[in-house]
């Protein structure tokens, strides 16, 4: 165990209420590919950006189109947690962990076990008609050409906030809730360039450890009480096990 992780360790031993924010990254290790890192999805876009694909214009003005690209690229079903998601359960478990909050949208945090998760830009796994709100699990929805519609006629959305849309309103007041009442952050796997998400972490309390597992350099290192280049699965996986 290196230095960085042994230090973990030993700010999740003395820490009574932590709370982790996570992103892409978390689950790589899972063969969900993160988005902005050299060998992520956003380096393999093309001609439209993926930031359009995946806007509420480009679903609203092509739904079909949206949805090729959304089943082709977006969707893993049968990604499983790694040891990021199944560490974090464990903190839960023993009563440290109050919270995930993740700007991830593939479910694997519950699927590992965690029950207070605040998914800041929704799941894959809740989906419905925007004409009568009937609800539809993935499963229902992962074959086909054209987008997917309700019996009703409606056309299917799934639960996620798509470029051009806010943020759920009560997600986002639990999550900086969260955070300001934390005594050790931990973020990882994310580049916090994506806001409002990115932002939250500045309500921390100035009394609140930070450790900030990330591979690249991010604009809040200076910030952090810890900073660990190594692989966010195994680093928590170590760090959790000795805690």
């Amino acid at each position: 165990m290196n230095a960085e992780v042994s230090k973990l360790q030993q700010m999740i031993r003395n820490a009574e209420n932590i709370v982790f924010f996570g992103g892409a990254g978390v689950s790589t290790r899972s063969g969900i590919p993160d988005f902005r890192s050299a060998h992520g999805l956003y380096r393999q876009a093309q001609g439209k950006s993926y930031e359009e694909m995946l806007s509420i214009g480009y679903f609203e003005n092509d739904p079909d189109g949206f949805w090729r690209f959304y089943r082709d690229v977006m969707l893993y079903p049968d990604a499983q947690p790694n040891g990021a998601h199944l560490a974090l359960a464990a903190l839960e478990k023993q009563g440290k962990c109050k919270a995930v909050v993740t700007q991830n949208i593939d479910g694997l945090h519950q699927a590992a076990g965690s029950k207070n998760v605040l998914e800041l830009h929704g799941s894959v796994h809740r989906n419905h008609c925007m004409r009568c709100g009937t609800f539809f699990p993935l499963d229902a929805l992962l074959k086909g050409e054209k987008a997917p519609r309700c019996q009703c006629g409606g056309l299917i959305k799934p639960d996620v906030v798509l470029y051009g849309e806010c943020l759920e309103e009560e997600v986002l007041e639990k999550a900086v809730k969260a955070i300001q009442q934390c005594d050790l952050l931990i973020v990882g796997g994310t580049s916090l360039v994506v806001h409002p998400a990115a932002g939250l972490i500045s309500y921390r309390s100035a009394s609140a450890k930070m450790a900030l597992l990330n591979r690249d350099e991010t604009p809040y290192d200076d910030t952090a009480d810890l900073v660990v280049r190594e692989d966010i699965a195994s680093t928590l996986e170590q760090a959790v096990q000795q805690a």
